[in-house]
Formats: structure tokens, sequence, C-alpha cells
């Protein structure tokens, strides 16, 4: 046990034989809290970002070539030693969120970074105001420089929407008491709600688990209860929404923004219209892909319609298998190892060294995750294992994030980092990676079957379920620009596109309506879901390239993911002889999905 490992009164195996599942090693960012090597690093950043300030503010202009890359160099190793301390308080934090202590060491943290990186803000704010001719000399000068490009493109993208210094320094102040505190204020809460099933009080990732229980009864009890407890706290759910999308309203309307998703948009560096492309593919696709698919899988349970806990029950013919956590690894890193050798042994440390943390333990947050950490680390996955055969596709989704961040790392901290629309690529790719080394090795048809169903239902939630999340996010926005919005008017939204979305197999149960209640995304990053979905297209794409037994695929593979941030998505996908700007585009991605709806239909 590592000095910061929590001791948990809860069987890490879920009660289940799932063999031994690995915690998380923090040791590789600090040893503990109290560790000198926190304080050394707070003290160094409170001075470092100080003398940033001192050195440059007002200066940028002036710089010449060299004098720009010492700068951009120091700005870099400020960000690596914030980005450490933070990914210590916030995966320590992440393991019990319940946890008093952790939860203050992560605020003091925040706090602190906060107040000390504030006299950096000049930074962005002077790089916008520098002429463009002035830039292009710098980087032609200087090939050091130049490799920085992608960070001052970035930056310049958001020149048409900044505010005054003054303007920009306060919302930087002010961020840990505004979205950070609601942040705080959501996760909490959803870590601290329990769910009586059974007369066990289950925490939520638990309880979600009963909606993919073979007993139907299990289900429904599961998903009303989700509804209760749900609609205990709804006022303060349609609280903590409504403050975040009216503080997102004011600052869009400061900058001029001209809606708002067009922020995520910029972070993501992708042109609004091949969003709306991605986004109206799909809607048209509802009645091919999961209106057709549900038809399909009300039939398989000889149902008159699917109830909202039917979406993800088991099918008739699938086996009630746990999938012990050996079992999980070997399937991945087989499915890894047969891609490329290479590919395997980036996946290695994260089981041998302390990098993923596995269990569902009271008060770890729910989900899943990959978090980089900083480039001179490495990642950390987080799991909430239970075994299901969805669990093992979680694992090969979340390492191959973590693979995706490894290769990335050599870009260096500014550069390192993937737009969203492109984050999920290795994820959505080891994904299937693992589906079709599973659908090459199944014994019979029945199995098949059963897998090709849960592929298409996992791509559905991928693609088809997210496009729906953000058509969600899009009217509530939208929506919240006219005023304050009733938890009865949020929950009409909701259900807006849910039927629409899922089709006319589904009835809807009471209280179905609050479910937007518990997607952390709406929270924390709002319009995050597209990349999803963007993801999902993406890796289609490519992986149909690969099947087509494309000339050094896994090279320029690698090559793709070891850019990082530092390729717009048409130079990454061209060696590919791909482009994400051509509404066919999606449509390929969409069709593979359609493909798979076809045989299974083919099977009866």
């Amino acid at each position: 046990m590592t000095p910061n490992s929590p001791v948990f009164d809860a069987d890490p195996s879920g009660g289940k034989d799932l063999g031994n599942l690995p915690e998380w090693d923090l040791t590789d960012l600090y040893a503990a809290p109290d560790a000198p090597e926190v304080k050394r690093d707070l003290d160094w950043l409170e001075d470092a970002a100080a003398r940033f300030a001192e050195d440059y503010e007002g200066k940028l202009a002036e710089l010449d070539g060299a004098g720009m890359l010492d700068c951009v160099l120091r700005y870099e190793k400020i960000d690596i030693v914030a980005g450490r301390l933070m990914s210590y308080a916030g995966l320590r934090y992440y393991q019990i969120t319940t946890d008093a202590e952790r939860a203050k060491f992560m605020a003091d943290c925040q706090d602190k970074i906060t107040v000390f990186t504030t006299p950096l803000v000049f930074f962005s704010l002077e790089i916008n105001r520098i002429d463009d001719a002035k830039l292009d000399e710098l980087f032609a000068a200087n090939a050091d420089l130049a490799r920085y490009k992608p960070v001052f493109d970035k930056l310049r993208a958001m020149r048409p929407y900044q505010l005054s210094d003054e303007l920009e320094k306060f919302l930087h102040d002010q961020s840990t008491v505004g979205a950070a505190a609601w942040n705080r204020l959501f996760d909490e809460t959803m870590a601290a709600m329990t769910f009586e099933i059974d007369g066990e009080a289950l925490p939520l990732e638990a309880t979600l688990n009963f909606l993919t229980d073979r007993d139907r009864q299990k289900r429904e009890t599961a998903a009303k209860k989700l509804a209760d407890e749900f609609g205990s706290k709804i006022k303060l759910f349609a609280r903590v929404h409504n403050t975040l999308a009216k503080e997102k309203e004011i600052e869009d309307r400061w900058r001029g923004m001209p809606s708002p998703e067009m922020g995520r948009h910029l972070a993501n560096h992708v042109e609004p219209e091949v969003v709306e492309a991605l986004r109206d593919a799909v809607v048209a696709a509802y009645p091919k892909l999961s209106h057709r698919y549900y038809e399909l899988k009300r039939q398989w349970m000889g149902l008159d319609t699917l109830e909202v806990w039917d979406r993800n029950a088991p099918l008739p013919m699938e086996t009630d298998r746990i999938v012990g956590w050996d079992e999980a690894k070997s399937i991945v890193m087989d499915a890894y190892n047969g891609f490329s050798d290479k590919m395997g042994q980036l996946a290695e440390p994260f089981f041998a060294k302390g990098w993923i943390d596995a269990a569902v333990k009271p008060g770890k947050a729910p989900g899943a995750f990959a978090h980089p950490t900083v480039v001179d680390v490495h990642p950390y996955v987080m799991l909430n294992y239970l075994g299901k055969p969805r669990d093992v596709m979680t694992l090969a989704h979340e390492l191959g994030h973590g693979v995706h961040q490894v290769l990335a790392a050599g870009q260096g901290e500014l550069l390192a980092s993937t737009p969203l629309t492109l984050a999920e690529t290795a994820s959505v790719f080891g994904e299937m990676l693992t589906f079709r080394s599973l659908l090459e090795n199944a014994q019979n048809e029945a199995e098949k079957k059963v897998l090709l169903a849960g592929k298409v239902e996992d791509m559905i939630n991928t693609v088809v379920r997210q496009i729906a999340f953000y058509d969600f996010e899009l009217k509530l926005h939208t929506a919240r620009r006219n005023g304050e919005l009733t938890p009865d008017d949020i929950n009409a939204l909701w259900m807006s596109v849910q039927a629409e979305s899922l089709g006319p197999a589904f009835t809807f149960m009471e209280g179905y309506e609050t479910f937007w209640s518990y997607i952390p995304h709406f929270v924390h990053s709002p319009f995050y879901v597209y990349a999803y979905a963007f993801g999902d297209g993406l890796v289609n794409a490519l992986y149909a390239v690969y099947e087509e037994g494309d000339a050094g695929f896994q090279e320029k593979y690698f090559e793709m993911l070891k850019a990082g941030g530092s390729k717009h998505h048409k130079e990454l996908l061209a060696p590919f002889g791909l482009d994400a700007s051509d509404p066919k585009f999606w449509d390929k991605g969409l069709g593979m999905i359609a493909g798979f709806i076809d045989e299974l239909e083919g099977m009866g």
C-alpha cells in the first residue's frame, strides 16, 4: 500500500469475484499532501508567476524570436508545476469525494493556484495584440519558436472575443467562487447520494449498473429509485444548471460570442459548420439507427414497448457473464498487441505501475476517465469496474486515452493537449480493436449476435445519445437566455430530445424527465458531448481505411497520436485520405453502424 492510499471499508471487489483490482499509486506526483515537495512547488509557483509578470508584462511586442521562445518556455514550466499540483489534489479527491480533508486540500490548492497565476493573464491578452506580420517574422527567424505556432493560433482564435485586461483578470480571479464552486457542489451532491435497493444503500454508479441487470424487475426498481432521488434534489440541480448557463450567457454576451456553443468550437479548433454537418447527419440517421435497432430489441425481448430501463438491458440470448479483472486485462492487451506490439508496450505500465484505479468504493467519483496529468509524469485511468462485458469496453476506451496521452506528451505541456474532437480518437479505436478481436474469436452465431448487438448499443450511446445531449444543451442555453428555467422547463427540454432520438419503440416512465440531472458533462464541460460522436465517426472512417489494408497504417496512426494538439484535424486525417469537413465523411461512419444493424436483422 502506498503512503497516500486510502483505506476503504467496502470490499474492493464490489462483492463479486473480480480478482485483485488495482488502486492508484499517486507517489509519482507527490508522496502525500503534507510532503515538503507540495509546499516547495507552491512557493516556486508563486515566485515564478510573479517574476514572469515582472519580466514580461507590457513587453511582449518588443521581444525578438529568442526572447519570445524563452518567455514561452518559462510559461510552459509554470503550467507544468500548476498542473502537477492540481492533478494530485484532484485525483486524491476523486478517490473519495466525500472526504472533507481531501475536498479542503483540493479547494485550497485551487484557491492558491488561481491567486498565484492571476498575474499571468496578461500573456494571452498581449499575444493577441501583436500584429500577424510581426509574429510571422518571429516564427520565420526562430524554428524552435515556430514549433509553438499552434499555441499562438489557438490563443489568437479568441482575439475577436477578448475583453479588457482588467476584466480578464477579474474573470480568472473569481472563477473559484463561480463555475468551479458550482461544479464542486454538483460533484459532492452526486457522490453523497445513495439509492436503496433491496435494503442496501448504494452509490450512483452501482445503482446505474442495475439498469443492465437481467432481471427486469430489478431494472425497473433501480430506474424508479433513481427517479425518486433525482426528483428529491431536482430544485438544487435546476439551480446549478440555471446559474452556470446564466454565468456563461453573461460572459458570452460580454465577449460577443455569436452562440453558446462557439466557445467550445474555438477550444476544439473545429469549424462550426463541421459540427453542424455531424449533428445534422446523425439526426437524419435516427430512423435507420436507433429507431430501427430498438425495434429489433423490442422484438427480441418479446415486449409490446420498451421502457427506459430496457434500453441497456442484456439480450435474452446473452449469458450472465462476469469478467474478472485478469481476463479483462488479457482481452484488451491481446487486442492492443494484435494491432501493434508498440501499442501493447505503451499500455502495459498502466496495469503494472498503479496507473489504474478500478474498484467501486464509497464516495468515489462515478464514471470513468483518463487524466493526462502533466507531460513529465504520466496519465492515470479511473474506472468503476463491476465485471460487466461493457466494463471491459470501458477499460479498452480509457486505456486508449492513456496511450494517446503518453504519446502526445513528447510535444511538451503546451502542445500535448488534444482538442476534444480528436481526443476520443484513440479511445474509440481501442474499443473497436477489442470488439473486432472478440468478434473474430466468437464461438458461435449466438455469441456473435450478442457482440454485434452490444457494439451497436455502445455506438448508439456514443453517437445518437450524445448528439441528443448536444441538442438538449443547445435548447437549455437558448431557453435560459429568455429567463430562469423551472425544473419542469428543463424536464420538458430533456424529454423532447429523448423521444426524438430513441424512437417509437419506447414509452417513458414517470420520473425519467429528471434524468438530465446526473449527466456531469452538462455541468463540467458545456457542449463537450458532441466530441464523442465526432470521435466515433472519425474512428469508423479510420478503421475502414485500416481494414482496407492501407500500407503503413500503424505508423501513420501512431504519428497522428504523437501530434497531440500540434496539428489541425485536416492535417491529421490527410495521410489517411480523409476529410472531416466533407459532409459525406460522417455518412461513412454512420454507414458502419447501419451495416451492423443490417447484419443483426439478417440473423433474425
